[in-house]
C-alpha cells in the first residue's frame, strides 16, 4: 500500500526588505546625540583633571575617568553608523552618469 501526502502551498516567504530599517533609524538618531553627551563628559573630566574646569560631578567610581566616557562615546557612535548603515538599503552616492563602453583602438570585436 502506498500512501501519498500532499500539501497546499502557504504562503512565500517575502525576503525583499528590511522590516526595521524605520526603527534602525529612529535608534540611530537617537545614539548619535547620546555620543555627542558621552564626548563631552569626557572632554570636562580631561579639562577638570588639568585644572581648566570646574570639578566634575561624578568624584569616585568607574564613571569618573574620562577614559570610560571615550570608549562609550566611541561604542555609540559605532552603533549609530551600523545602525544607519542598516536603515538605509540604497548606497549614498549613486551614479548618475553610465560611463561609455571603451573599445580597444584597433579591436575589431
Amino acid at each position: 500500500m502506498l500512501v501519498k501526502i500532499r500539501l497546499a502551498s502557504g504562503p512565500r516567504v517575502n525576503q525583499r526588505g528590511r522590516k526595521n530599517q524605520h526603527n534602525a533609524l529612529a535608534l540611530a538618531s537617537l545614539l548619535t546625540p547620546a555620543a555627542l553627551m558621552a564626548d563631552a563628559l569626557a572632554l570636562w573630566r580631561l579639562a577638570a583633571d588639568l585644572n581648566i574646569a570646574r570639578q566634575f560631578p561624578i568624584a569616585e567610581g568607574l564613571y569618573s575617568h574620562w577614559q570610560v566616557w571615550v570608549s562609550a562615546a566611541a561604542v555609540l557612535h559605532l552603533g549609530a553608523v551600523l545602525l544607519n548603515r542598516y536603515g538605509k538599503a540604497t548606497p549614498a552616492v549613486q551614479k548618475s552618469v553610465r560611463e561609455p563602453e571603451r573599445n580597444l583602438a584597433d579591436s575589431h570585436f
